[in-house]
């Protein structure tokens, strides 16, 4: 049996990974999730569930650590970008393999802006950004960046998911948006955020052109300098800042871009790389959606890479398994119990 810890156990992938991992066609796999939220699902669908502080917290790794101890833990997979920091600053003090990145590659993945420039210095197509700070500054940038012309976007520096992220339309209707959409939409005009930042000052954002067309992503397991087994897909169907509806692709040119950016930024086990048309907007160094097929299941073919019971060179001989138009939807489920 093999025992695997994964973080942020209520994350919105955390369901389906828990069945990828346990439906490995090969043998019995535990699941000890741990999250900063008692209510995290992961407490119903792992064999065992532990809360521990936030990722940021100062105690996160040494409560991670007392728990692969405890729990006689052989690998640790995060899930939260959040979490990634804290695990990769101790990863060396883990006695089992902690799947993440350098704390340097980590520290340049998130930081958005280090990442946009690195984009533009190799070549890869990006957005043009302005890091900033406070209401002037935003409005500087926003109409250097053509505001009130065309929509423009932002979101802070430092973020994960659509956290933070919105856009700036000078058309939006606040009518339309009061009467017929859910709230926490994402448009907004220039006006309205001015009123609620700081003059000067306070969180660093982005504000960037808005990149427009069809959304996809790479995602696969990197050795720190090349891309050992991965594959696009489409990323469809928004609902509350997820992607709901994923179809896999063949296309050898977002391999090419997606390989010379695991290779600047050294990342290594697993990514995700986000383009909105040709446009890279996002870099994670972590898991993220998987498209699952009972011949290749990523997150459980990492986990054997991390054991040493599959090479490099083994898990690159798989690509030829990745099936194109292979196809997954998510949805929301629940649980029932009684206190």
């Amino acid at each position: 049996m093999t025992t695997v810890l994964i973080t942020a156990a209520g994350a919105p992938g955390a369901a389906a990974l828990i069945r990828g991992l346990r439906q490995n066609g090969e043998r019995e796999v535990r699941i000890v999730g741990v999250d900063m939220a008692e209510r995290s699902i992961g407490r119903h669908l792992c064999d065992a569930f532990h809360v521990v502080p936030p990722g940021s917290d100062p105690g996160y790794a040494d409560a991670v650590l007392g728990l692969v101890e405890r729990e006689g833990v052989d690998v640790v997979l995060p899930q939260s970008s959040f979490d990634l920091p804290g695990l990769a600053a101790a990863r060396e003090r883990f006695p089992v393999p902690v799947l993440v990145s350098s704390a340097e590659t980590v520290r340049r993945s998130n930081d958005k802006a280090e990442t946009y420039a690195l984009l533009q210095r190799i070549g890869v197509p990006t957005i043009e950004f302005r890091r900033v700070s406070g209401a002037r500054e935003v409005e500087t940038a926003e109409r250097e960046l053509g505001y009130p012309e065309r929509p423009v976007c932002f979101k802070p520096v430092f973020s994960s998911g659509s956290r933070g992220f919105r856009i700036l339309d000078s058309t939006v209707d606040r009518a339309r948006q009061l009467l017929h959409e859910r709230p926490g939409s994402v448009a907004m005009r220039l006006e309205e955020a001015l009123e609620l930042l700081p003059e000067r000052g306070g969180t660093e954002l982005l504000v960037m052109e808005l990149a427009t067309g069809g959304e996809r992503t790479v995602d696969g397991i990197a050795d720190g300098e090349r891309i050992v087994l991965g594959h696009p897909k489409t990323r469809e169907s928004m609902r509350a800042g997820l992607a709901m509806y994923f179809v896999t692709l063949r296309d050898e040119r977002l391999m090419e871009i997606a390989g010379r950016i695991v290779e600047e930024l050294a990342i290594d086990w697993f990514f995700n790389i986000q383009l909105v048309g040709g446009h890279v907007i996002e870099v994670n160094p972590r898991i993220s959606t998987i498209v699952y097929q009972e011949d290749l299941n990523l997150p459980w073919l990492g986990v054997k890479r991390a054991l040493g019971e599959i090479s490099d060179e083994e898990l690159a001989a798989l690509r030829s398994r990745v099936r194109p138009g292979r196809t997954a939807l998510r949805y929301f489920d629940q649980v029932e119990w009684d206190a």
